[in-house]
């Protein structure tokens, strides 16, 4: 057979450059397409270690608000005051993300006005959360008035807090643990707020017990 004809050789020349170009067309749109994905996409990889530290940290930083409450018709102190305040208003806000965090994946939703006082105790845990005063400590503290309370207070927001970055602790040596960018932010601004706090009133605390005894 002898070559095509003119006109169909061109016909045909013509049908591979418009096949040719829709391909390429096909392959660059295909590539767009994917390229915005990951930063549209809201699954985010967590644990079970995630949705632990996450469902008690709810709990601890009740206890921690409930502590804090009391200060300002008990403490002689202003400065115990001012960081009572301080704490709670952190602990509130985070307390929100926490949960936020648990129902947007479909996990159980600890309830802060379920919890009281002595959050974290009795309310369905399996074991006490690292730092979490007892029940007895709670009521020493609820009793206590003026310098008493101050020294009470910042005794056991230590006690509390040092619990806190054990939680962290822990959370960030689970394996697989914190990949979350919500629970690694969370953690992290917990751990150097309350390491922060820390060495905060261990300088309070010795001025109160070792000072001149003014608030």
């Amino acid at each position: 057979m002898g070559p095509a004809p003119l006109h169909t050789r061109s016909i045909i020349a013509a049908l591979l450059v418009t096949v040719a170009g829709a391909a390429c067309s096909s392959a660059t749109g295909g590539a767009a397409s994917h390229g915005p994905q990951p930063a549209i996409s809201t699954g985010r990889p967590y644990v079970a270690a995630d949705v632990h530290f996450m469902s008690m940290m709810v709990g601890h930083h009740a206890q921690a608000i409930e502590m804090s409450r009391l200060a300002p018709t008990r403490a002689a102190s202003n400065s115990v005051r001012i960081l009572a305040e301080r704490i709670i208003n952190t602990q509130q806000d985070e307390i929100a993300t926490l949960q936020q965090w648990l129902r947007d994946r479909g996990q159980p939703v600890p309830e802060t006005h379920a919890m009281g006082a002595h959050a974290g105790h009795g309310a369905g845990h399996q074991m006490p959360m690292h730092g979490m005063l007892s029940e007895a400590q709670m009521k020493q503290l609820e009793q206590a008035k003026g310098a008493e309370f101050d020294r009470l207070f910042l005794t056991y927001m230590i006690q509390h807090h040092r619990g806190g970055v054990v939680m962290v602790t822990e959370l960030f040596g689970s394996t697989g643990a914190a990949q979350d960018e919500t629970v690694f932010k969370m953690a992290s601004d917990i751990n150097v707020d309350q390491t922060t706090e820390i060495a905060r009133m261990q300088k309070m605390l010795a001025d109160l017990v070792f000072g001149s005894g003014s608030p």
